[in-house]
């Protein structure tokens, strides 16, 4: 990851990628190197992502770091935006009110540090998140492995016939699939 020259520069930085592929623990990482620079920071997290912790992001390695609960992305600016850095968890959950938020902050000067998948279970565009990769500074796409074939993954499968679009789930919901696996 590159160092940020100007930390007065606002920008938007965006991790994205299929489950199990580390998104989290990346975001965890650039909260830790943001920590040891002494810079101010802000973390939040969904409400609705409630699956390993009520008020930690944790990996699926368990590594974790407490965060702001949110409902919403409007809340965000409830909270206090005199930060440095704002760093925001399963992003893909939030509206795309997100996006307004992200570049309000980013405008003044905040940088702003986002994870989030960026396809559905169907393979789809999801959420906020190609919006927010459309203004975003940087992209960081992380990919697992696939569980059938051990290619590169980028698919979330889930592995029963629930259609809803929002489902939190685990390894015995979903599996990282490759492309070709994942259209068989």
């Amino acid at each position: 990851m590159k160092k940020h020259s100007n930390i007065n520069s606002g920008s938007i930085e965006v991790i994205c990628g299929s489950m199990f592929s580390g998104k989290t623990e990346e975001l965890l990482d650039r909260i830790t190197e943001v920590k040891s620079e002494n810079l101010k920071i802000a973390i939040y997290k969904p409400k609705i992502d409630n699956r390993y912790d009520e008020t930690n992001i944790v990996s699926h390695n368990k590594n974790s770091v407490k965060a702001i609960v949110v409902a919403d992305a409007e809340e965000i600016l409830n909270y206090d935006t005199d930060v440095d850095v704002i760093a925001i968890d399963e992003a893909q959950f939030f509206n795309d009110s997100l996006v307004k938020i992200s570049n309000l902050l980013a405008n003044k000067g905040i940088r702003i540090i986002i994870s989030g998948l960026d396809m559905d279970f169907q393979g789809i565009p999801f959420g906020p998140i190609p919006k927010l990769l459309a203004i975003s500074e940087s992209v960081t796409k992380v990919h697992a492995t696939c569980v059938d074939c051990g290619s590169q993954a980028n698919y979330s499968f889930r592995k029963d016939a629930d259609s809803s679009l929002i489902r939190l789930g685990e390894e015995k919901d979903y599996k990282a699939l490759c492309r070709n696996c994942f259209n068989q």
